[in-house]
Formats: C-alpha cells, sequence, structure tokens
C-alpha cells in the first residue's frame, strides 16, 4: 500500500500557483481534497462531474465555472470561499483595472467613452461580442469558458447603464469601429443598427472620429472619463496588455479637456449616424 501511495504522489502532476490567479485557485483545492484524504475521482463523484475536470481545474488548464465554485463550497463546507476565489481567478482574464473601472461604470452619472477599433462593451449587441471572443479561443488566448464570462461581463455592463435612472452617454467612436468588420455582414449589419438605436436614446450622444481628423484626433487608444455621483471624474485608459484606471486631478482635467476638443471636431450626431446608416446599407 506504502508503494502504491507513493507511485500515485509520483504521478501527480506539478502545480504552479506563481503563474496566476487560476493556478492557485487549483493548489487551494488540491489542498484542501488532500486534507480530507479524498482522490479525484471521489471528489468528482460529490460534485456530478468527471475526474478529469476536477483535474483540468486543479492544474489550471481550465478555470472554476461559478457554479462548480459553488458546488465546491457546498462539498467542502466553505461558505462562498471558493466561490469568489473562483471569481477573482476568472477576472484575470481580464486587463489589470477594467474590473474595478467597471464597478464604477455602473454607478456613475455621466459616461464618456472613445474607442479606436471595435464597438465598445455597452453598446454591442452579443453576437458582435461572442465573434470577438470565438477569435480570442481560436487563437488560443482564452479559454472557452473565459470567453464566455466576458460575454457575460459585458452585457452585465449593459443592464447597468440601462439602470431606472440611467447615466448620460457620450460615445466617440473612431471610424475604424464601425469599418472594421466583425462576425460576418449579419452580425455587423444589426451591431450599426444597434449603434442607431443608441443614438436616439434621450440620455445619449454617439459621434464619430473620421478619418480625417488625422493627427487632430487626440486619442489613439481607448480612453473613458466617468463622473461619480460626489461628481469626481476618473479617467480609464487600456494599451493592448494593461487597464489602468487614473484618478490623479492632473490627468483627469488633461483627459477632460482633450475629450471635449475630440468631441467639437467629430461629427456630429446627425451626421454620424448618417455615415453609420450608408454603411448598414453597404453604400460606399
Amino acid at each position: 500500500m506504502l508503494v502504491e501511495i507513493r507511485v500515485s504522489m509520483t504521478n501527480r502532476k506539478e502545480l504552479h500557483p506563481e503563474r496566476g490567479p487560476r493556478e492557485k485557485f487549483g493548489q487551494v483545492l488540491r489542498l484542501m481534497r488532500d486534507e480530507r484524504g479524498w482522490t479525484q475521482e471521489e471528489l468528482a463523484k460529490l460534485l456530478g462531474c468527471t475526474d478529469a475536470h476536477v483535474s483540468a481545474v486543479e492544474t489550471g488548464r481550465r478555470p472554476a465555472t461559478p457554479q462548480f465554485a459553488k458546488n465546491l463550497d457546498h462539498v467542502f463546507g466553505t461558505g462562498d470561499r471558493l466561490e469568489r476565489q473562483s471569481q477573482a481567478a476568472r477576472q484575470a482574464a481580464l486587463l489589470e483595472g477594467f474590473p474595478e473601472y467597471v464597478e464604477y461604470e455602473g454607478r456613475a452619472d455621466e459616461v464618456k467613452l472613445f474607442e479606436v477599433g471595435l464597438v465598445p462593451g455597452p453598446l454591442q449587441t452579443r453576437d458582435y461580442a461572442e465573434a470577438i471572443e470565438v477569435d480570442h479561443v481560436r487563437r488560443g488566448v482564452l479559454a472557452t469558458e473565459e470567453a464566455t464570462e466576458r460575454v457575460s461581463l459585458q452585457m452585465e455592463r449593459q443592464a447597468a447603464l440601462s439602470r431606472a435612472f440611467p447615466p448620460l452617454i457620450s460615445v466617440v467612436l473612431d471610424e475604424s469601429c464601425i469599418r472594421r468588420w466583425v462576425g460576418g455582414s449579419t452580425v455587423m449589419e444589426e451591431q450599426l443598427r444597434r449603434l442607431t438605436e443608441f443614438a436616439a436614446l434621450p440620455n445619449t450622444v454617439l459621434q464619430i472620429a473620421p478619418y480625417t481628423m488625422g493627427e487632430r484626433r487626440p486619442f489613439n487608444r481607448l480612453v473613458n472619463l466617468l463622473t461619480l455621483p460626489d461628481r469626481t471624474t476618473v479617467v480609464y485608459v487600456e494599451s493592448q496588455s494593461q487597464g489602468y484606471l487614473d484618478r490623479d486631478i492632473t490627468s483627469v482635467k488633461r483627459m477632460t479637456r482633450e475629450y471635449h476638443q475630440l468631441q467639437a471636431d467629430a461629427l456630429s450626431q446627425t451626421e454620424s449616424v448618417a455615415l453609420i446608416e450608408k454603411l448598414r446599407k453597404g453604400t460606399p
């Protein structure tokens, strides 16, 4: 029996919690399972899943879904500890600073968005959002579960901005956002329709920053400004690999001034909607 145990321990895959939250969650799961003397097969039976699934979560190859983590808490008697930790691990698929930004966005009185290349999350249709994440999965950037989580987050952002007393929302899109085809013609046609519907809402303004702005366009990457209920303003910016939430008064004033200049130089909402409609109908 001693020999069998040693062989089993030798064959166990090494964990690497230093690689990130998902792997750290897997280490916690293994430690708790070992403390109870359960094999992966025994734990899987208690959870109603396969031992291969337990193994994948333990080794960080698959993220723990909310339901899986909730079931773990029930089996281990840990309240909601693992559910909360799994949420943190899933957010690792998001850029640093973005989860905190979303919390602010959901209670802001005013939201100002600028985006290059893609329609921003609060204006995306589900099919458009899914097309983006499916490609991330295809390229190996995300696991399927992480992609699903990201789509759900975009839908939650939209729900938060559609609350009983919605914020004032100003959106300036670089022209590339409406000319970059995502998900095929049907998906894109519906996405362009969504933009015109958004522009018609009483609490929104939608403008296109045309290519002809050239060097006069002040931003070359995503920039979001939020005015909170206490009238303070925070700025969120993104690069390809990092998001940053900035509360520094100097940065906020500069970004706000540049955003106002962007709005002044962009097409009016009437001109912007007309351009979107031309693209939607296939007119050059």
